[in-house]
């Protein structure tokens, strides 16, 4: 049977580099050398080890493969058309791949992207991949979704030679051995070739062998064009419990010469030369009589649970019953990260869908009250946020509710996998705590405020689904970030919230509500309207009592989301020749300001004008300190305003 196995895994190999080679020829660009080294592993998986169906590929019964070396994805989506796998974004409207559709890769119209992509239509990949090194995250993100479920299945992921020096393949290998990921198959494709040259010896098969054991989990290296040694391999069980990776030895462009150069990668071969390659890869005459076919998913497929999670209007001395942060609520008082904690441990105590990341500062943004209580729902990522950025996007993926908190400063590192999960229409919730300034002594290593203008950047723009590519929160108190929270968990989409350090006076009332997008109009003005967020909330209120007592009469807006609200200007008193408008907020350009000054240029609306912090902050013992270092104390606005005005 052995012989008879690898007979048909061989037709199948050449069958799809075929396909590989005509389809990226056809469209002129793409990696068909790449493609043809997975060729017989692809085969295996596709037609022999995964339990899939190719009529669902939305069944979450089903192994899942992740391709972590998005540019090989011809061979997966020739050896899918082959199955007659269902693509589109809609299940009621999902339809059967064909060969042909092959050779409209990287069409505008096609949903065969360059690099994987699920949202353009193409379900069988749960993430956008392409971007090296995020592919074994996300593949833990879906292992630990099955386990919570407890659902019986293998996440494969395939992962190139090259992108083995991402510092993200190994934070992510450190995890699988920490959560003991058995149900996570690694496969190390390596050919010894990179993009512009040989990968270094640091990325050979003998070498990653060692770092991979040296990591606590087992490697196994085969010959990756070896159908019975890929079988058997992906079966593998590592002793004592140890995750199993396998180190596969294959050739790039294998059964092409001219793609095994250096320099093919990423170059399509000519027609002429496409003709040559046919040649070499000619079928054998008589199609072999062993049937390959995928093992279907075991089970029956279980409901969704897609119901709105509802929770109390926060009375804050009752969540905080027990802890020392009592005291400081019954004071008036109490931070937006505190209440982002209580909010989301009454989270997970309303659904099980919810979980929980952080990269090692639960006690400093407090997803420690979601943790202490639902310890297998918390997964601590220790100081790899790269890592938990792409977990939580495969936990989204596989059903769940993740909320992933870190410093908004740490996220930073992050912003590659934040921009990918983006592209995935991922059902993110990020949580960027000690934002802004106005946290004081720690100094700016600690500070969030180049995080409003990326996550503003995603705003601006709309997903396949039509929605914001994120939805950026900065609420000024404890009542709005905790009904904020609870908002965002409800809302299928990426969602960031900013949380501040200080503690800051409650504004609202319990009992008030909000949208998801929107502003709140907290005093109104006839001579300059002040919109703020998060903490500079509060400090246009105290510029406004100051301007008041000067004969200013100023309006004071929340705006606490981007994108703003549509009819943003009209809803806050703005529109036509309303008075002039004085954005202030603490981090740098390009955030609320940015969006506001937009809204008003495109509408003919009133002059606009922007504080953000006019120089890097430092160290000082206050909040007050930084802001008046930085320019954006209330007398800095109260100048400001005066001088719009034209009475300084």
């Amino acid at each position: 049977m052995a012989k008879e196995f690898s007979q048909a895994i061989q037709y199948k190999a050449i069958e799809l580099c075929r396909h590989a080679v005509r389809m990226t020829t056809e469209a002129e660009s793409g990696h068909p050398s790449s493609a043809c080294a997975l060729s017989h592993i692809t085969a295996v998986l596709m037609y022999h080890q995964m339990r899939y169906d190719p009529a669902n590929p939305w069944n979450p019964l089903a192994d899942r493969l992740v391709l972590s070396e998005g540019h090989a994805v011809p061979i997966l989506y020739a050896a899918y058309a082959d199955v007659g796998g269902v693509v589109g974004a809609d299940p009621k409207k999902g339809r059967k791949l064909s060969i042909e559709d092959l050779w409209t890769l990287r069409d505008l119209e096609s949903v065969l992207d360059g690099h994987p992509n699920p949202a353009v239509g193409f379900p069988f990949f749960d993430a956008a991949t392409g971007s090296l090194g995020q592919g074994v995250s996300v593949a833990a993100g879906l292992a630990l979704a099955a386990r919570l479920d407890g659902i019986d299945k293998t996440i494969y992921v395939l992962c190139g030679d090259g992108e083995a020096r991402e510092g993200q393949i190994w934070e992510a290998l450190d995890f699988l051995a920490d959560q003991r990921l058995t149900n996570v198959r690694v496969i190390f494709n390596v050919n010894g070739m990179g993009q512009s040259d040989y990968t270094s010896p640091q990325q050979s098969a003998r070498t990653l062998a060692r770092k991979v054991a040296a990591y606590n989990l087992h490697p196994v290296t085969i010959n990756g064009h070896d159908p019975v040694a890929i079988r058997k391999a992906l079966s593998t069980k590592g002793p004592k419990g140890k995750p199993v990776v396998v180190i596969a030895k294959t050739v790039k462009g294998w059964g092409v010469r001219e793609l095994q150069q250096v320099g093919y990668h990423g170059k399509p071969l000519t027609q002429e030369s496409a003709e040559k390659a046919m040649e070499e890869l000619r079928l054998p005459k008589k199609k072999p009589a062993f049937q390959l076919c995928p093992p279907m998913p075991r089970g029956e497929i279980p409901k969704r649970d897609l119901r709105p999670i509802t929770l109390h209007d926060p009375d804050f001395v009752g969540l905080t019953d027990g802890m020392k942060l009592q005291a400081t609520v019954k004071k008036g008082k109490l931070a937006t990260r505190h209440a982002y904690g209580l909010a989301l441990r009454e989270l997970g105590r309303a659904s099980r869908r919810v979980v929980a990341l952080d990269g090692d500062v639960s006690n400093s943004t407090f997803s420690e009250f979601f943790a202490h209580e639902f310890p297998d729902r918390f997964f601590e990522c220790r100081i790899a946020e790269q890592n938990m950025v792409s977990t939580a996007a495969g936990l989204a993926a596989g059903g769940k509710i993740p909320f992933a908190s870190s410093f908004a400063k740490f996220l930073v590192r992050a912003y590659d996998q934040i921009e990918m999960a983006a592209y995935t229409c991922a059902n993110l919730k990020l949580v960027g705590s000690h934002s802004g300034v106005t946290l004081g002594a720690d100094g700016p290593s600690q500070m969030g405020v180049v995080d409003a203008a990326f996550f503003g950047s995603l705003a601006s723009v709309r997903t396949p689904k039509g929605k914001p590519g994120c939805i950026v929160l900065n609420p000024s108190d404890a009542v709005s970030a905790y009904k904020l929270a609870v908002l965002m968990a409800n809302y299928d989409g990426m969602v960031y919230l900013r949380t501040l350090r200080p503690e800051t006076p409650c504004l609202y009332k319990p009992e008030e509500t909000f949208d998801l997008v929107g502003q709140k109009v907290l005093r109104k003005g006839r001579d300059l309207l002040i919109v703020a967020w998060g903490y500079m909330v509060h400090e246009a209120l105290a510029a406004a009592d100051a301007l008041k007592g000067k004969g200013v009469d100023c309006g004071v807006v929340d705006a606490y989301s981007l994108p703003l609200a549509e009819g943003f200007l009209q809803a806050v008193g703005a529109a036509g020749d309303g008075p002039p408008i004085l954005v202030v907020e603490d981090n740098y350009a390009g955030g609320l300001g940015s969006a506001v000054a937009e809204a008003a240029a495109a509408r003919g609306g009133p002059r606009t004008v922007t504080m953000t912090a006019q120089r890097m902050p430092k160290s000082a013992k206050t909040a007050d300190d930084v802001l008046r270092y930085v320019g954006l104390d209330r007398d800095a606005i109260g100048r400001r305003a005066r001088a719009i005005l034209g009475r300084a």
